[in-house]
């Protein structure tokens, strides 16, 4: 294999149910996974088609749709096999490709989210600017930044997995090849791959999250200074979707803190994927379009060749 690693295959646990309880699962799993997918793609087809939305918002939502298409798939598949088949088998590299994947989209999302929290501080402070300063050239730079920097962030990690020795058990607590635990399984010292990993992840987590917290910062500041409530809440519900979206990521994540804690069917740490993972891809579509009447005209454009305006 060109590492030193005795094990060539590992094991997905996933969860522990029932065929009855198994069989639901997979039937819900497949219906989300369906759900995310038509409801993503709509969104990159309905801006691709109207004009209209050919703003730096809109640009930002295709991509993040793109992302969410891409990020469910990485682990969705494998646990559908599992649930059908019970093909809990995933060869090594496989688990390594499948592991970076996850955290490299991971991290791309919350680039992404920081970048979107830009675009909502120049819509909302500097409107008559706004043109001006969120060009198709500085969406497209932000863009290729935050995958540049996902794509760094990640790789170092992952390389220094594939050459770490595994001959301990070959079972993964876990419905994906989840890094914290496949370090459990190695036989060689990964103190250093672990505090490497923390501070690419940290570095990522929270320097996306300065960022959003400081663009809402200068938001609230520029909304105090508007007199008449009713201009001051039409400003902010343009920011409404992003921060519902920023508060289910991040809110998510907390439970990492507490990977320690189980229930009687999966621990914490699986909870945080599959939200964070399977249901946010899946809430993306609707929190982007729940209350956005330009995205609910140009949906109904799309498919139904006219205007919701009445004629």
């Amino acid at each position: 294999m060109g590492n030193k690693s005795c094990i060539t295959n590992f094991i997905l646990v996933a969860f522990p149910l029932t065929f009855a309880m198994r069989t639901i699962f997979f039937s819900l799993l497949l219906l989300i996974h369906v759900v995310t997918l038509l409801g993503n793609f709509l969104i990159i087809l309905t801006i691709w088609k109207s004009t209209i939305l050919h703003t730096a918002m809109y640009y930002f939502l295709v991509n993040l749709a793109f992302l969410e298409i891409c990020f469910t798939s990485s682990i969705i598949p494998k646990l559908l096999s599992i649930l059908a088949f019970e093909n809990h088998a995933i060869t090594f590299w496989g688990c390594l490709t499948q592991c970076y994947f996850y955290f490299l989209l991971g991290s791309v999302e919350l680039l992404l989210l920081a970048a979107m929290s830009f675009d909502r501080y120049v819509a909302v402070c500097y409107p008559l600017r706004y043109g001006a300063v969120m060009t198709p050239q500085l969406c497209t730079h932000l863009t290729l930044s935050c995958w540049i920097v996902g794509f760094m962030d990640t790789l170092i990690p992952t390389l220094l997995v594939s050459n770490v020795w595994f001959c301990k058990s070959n079972r993964i607590d876990h419905f994906f090849c989840d890094v914290e635990h496949l370090l459990k399984l190695a036989c060689s010292n990964t103190v250093l791959i672990q505090l490497i990993n923390l501070c690419s992840s940290s570095l990522v987590v929270f320097g996306s999250l300065i960022c959003i917290i400081t663009s809402y910062a200068g938001i609230i500041v520029s909304l105090t200074k508007i007199s008449k409530s009713e201009r001051r809440w039409k400003s902010f519900s343009t920011c409404a979707s992003h921060l519902l979206l920023v508060v289910i990521i991040y809110g998510s994540s907390l439970f990492l803190c507490m990977r320690g804690v189980k229930t009687s069917y999966f621990d914490i740490s699986k909870l945080s994927a599959f939200m964070t993972g399977i249901v946010t891809p899946l809430l993306n579509p609707f929190i982007y379009t729940l209350k956005n009447a330009e995205v609910h005209n140009a949906i109904h454009v799309f498919i139904f060749g006219r205007s919701l305006e009445v004629q």
